[in-house]
């Protein structure tokens, strides 16, 4: 059970806390909301891709905008943070073949399947690989699982499910938390463990339900060009494979090994399952363009008064996917609500600080790149921080804002780890509103947004949004809208901006983040995760010399 505000402040203050003291409205100005998102959603700035030529054009706008808001400079007098980055290009992808069955396979590039690599590296040869059926591909040994126990898959290629065994639970309890997702079914974690066990190739079954996305998305985010961190040693530690089948593909690929689909989707749900070798052989190849280069995130502060080394974070990414596959000859994904509207938010949130006046902690506002690469910009953050993480209270990300108008609710991604959530609580009352669970936890929101990189390393971030429970229309309305959005705009050109949004529920989401930064901010509270989360024990070995 949740405490209440008042003693989750008295568990988490290291000095007496500020009493909680009413805090003048914000006036949150929508027109900086639809100014921003509309030119940074134009044309002119081709989908705001990392390291592209729209990235200058990208950056030095958010930095005028920051500094209109009434801004510094973050970074020691700097605007922006250098992350570097390596850009691999799949060149004349051949198809995954699979041969040794009762039919030789051969699944074509984008349309059955999308491989790709995180070596740096100019050539990929997986030719004749055994291939393992290991389930969700899980090791956890503090949950006594284990998909590769009894099981060499060294220079092999491993098929593997998406999303935790019990997806399928309704429930939020059960071994991997039931429609819950954990990190275990993250697509991340998957590559991650199969490059563990020495896998050759990781192969990603998709399922739109438990991937919480269509192929088309597969298609938009997993061909062209692929960012990941320019790091000693160029990943050649990782899988030489990664990547992702269509589900009729692997079903045909299942039938020519003899095995039932079915039978062995059922029996990875449950404890003790055995991973099955297919007697299969799998090979494709392809060649890489690299290109090594740096990208930025934004940095901008509003210093603080009497404890300026304390620092409040507000986190939105600035990018999106550039050029992609066309719709009806547009070749332009945008990302107006993903995440042009977050990067307003920021804005608008500076912008309403500052003319309310210092605090006394620093907030700092970060516009982070290459979160559509996996977060890359604030994981090179979190890695290399401005301000130290065991100054940083904490604070708020923003990856999309509402713009369907208020709703009734407010849904905190992942909810039950972190003590802002006690905190944020009469914030969300006093809009009139209700806190309730994730919708569709399945989807792992927690793990795909940059709080999660600040999460890691021990930084308390509030990820939270309206639900679906529209004042205009209901939970019919938000369900529709959502249901829209995730099927025929994400990923995708249709993401554009729209005149007619309705910024209702964007100003109200912005009002509760502008509380809740401005108590910490005004405060001497250390909010820390609840006893047992996973990131309790780094939050705790960082503020211990403090």
């Amino acid at each position: 059970m949740r405490l209440c505000l008042l003693a989750g402040i008295a568990a988490i203050t290291a000095t007496p806390a500020l009493a909680q003291t009413a805090i003048p409205k914000p006036d949150i100005s929508v027109a900086t909301l639809k100014t921003v998102t509309k030119t940074l959603s134009s044309d002119a700035f081709e989908g705001r891709a990392p390291a592209t030529p729209a990235e200058p054009k990208t950056v030095d706008y958010i930095i005028q905008q920051f500094k209109a808001a009434g801004l510094q400079p973050g970074n020691h007098g700097k605007w922006t943070q250098e992350v570097p980055l390596v850009q691999i290009t799949a060149n004349d992808v051949q198809p995954l073949t699979f041969t040794g069955g009762k039919t030789p396979l051969s699944f074509d590039y984008r349309k059955d399947m999308v491989v790709g690599t995180y070596r740096v590296t100019p050539q990929i040869d997986l030719k004749n690989s055994d291939v393992v059926f290991v389930g969700y591909g899980i090791n956890a040994p503090e949950r006594g699982w284990n998909d590769y126990a009894g099981v060499d898959v060294k220079g092999k290629t491993v098929i593997i499910l998406v999303n935790d065994p019990d997806w399928q639970t309704m429930a939020r309890k059960g071994l991997f938390n039931g429609r819950e997702m954990t990190y275990y079914g993250r697509w991340t974690y998957k590559y991650e463990e199969a490059a563990r066990q020495g896998a050759a190739a990781a192969i990603i079954i998709h399922d739109t339900e438990p991937a919480a996305y269509g192929w088309g998305v597969v298609q938009s985010s997993w061909t062209g060009p692929q960012l990941e961190p320019d790091a000693p040693g160029d990943h050649m530690d990782q899988s030489k494979v990664i990547g992702w089948i269509q589900q009729d593909a692997a079903q045909q690929l299942f039938a020519a090994a003899g095995k039932d689909y079915a039978k062995l989707l059922e029996a990875a749900k449950h404890k003790g399952f055995h991973a099955v070798p297919l007697d299969l052989k799998a090979s494709t190849q392809f060649t890489n363009t690299i290109r090594r280069q740096k990208s930025h995130n934004v940095v901008g502060i509003l210093p603080g008064t009497t404890a300026p080394q304390d620092v409040v974070l507000f986190s939105a990414h600035w990018d999106h996917l550039g050029h992609c596959d066309p719709v009806d000859g547009d070749g332009i994904c945008n990302g107006a609500v993903d995440n042009a509207s977050g990067v307003a938010g920021l804005v608008a949130l500076a912008k309403a600080n500052h003319e309310a006046g210092p605090t006394r902690r620093s907030q700092v506002y970060l516009a982070v790149t290459a979160e559509e690469s996996g977060l890359l910009g604030s994981a090179y953050y979190a890695a290399h921080p401005i301000y130290p993480l065991a100054n940083t209270v904490g604070g708020v990300n923003m990856d999309v804002l509402n713009v369907n108008g208020k709703a009734r609710d407010f849904v905190i991604t992942g909810a039950g780890k972190s003590q802002l959530e006690d905190m944020v609580k009469p914030f969300v009352a006093a809009e009139g509103r209700v806190i309730k669970p994730e919708p569709h936890p399945e989807a792992g929101g927690y793990f795909r947004s940059d709080h999660f990189s600040f999460a890691k390393l021990g930084v308390p971030m509030l990820d939270a949004t309206s639900g679906n429970d529209l004042v205009k229309g209901g939970v019919a309305a938000g369900e529709a809208a959502s249901r829209d959005y995730t099927e025929h705009r994400y990923h995708k050109p249709q993401d554009e901006y729209n005149p007619d949004w309705d910024w209702s529920g964007a100003v109200a989401d912005l009002t509760i983040y502008y509380d809740l930064g401005r108590e910490l901010a005004n405060g001497t509270m250390w909010p820390n995760w609840y006893k047992g989360a996973e990131f309790r024990a780094v939050r705790d070995k960082s503020r211990a010399g403090m």
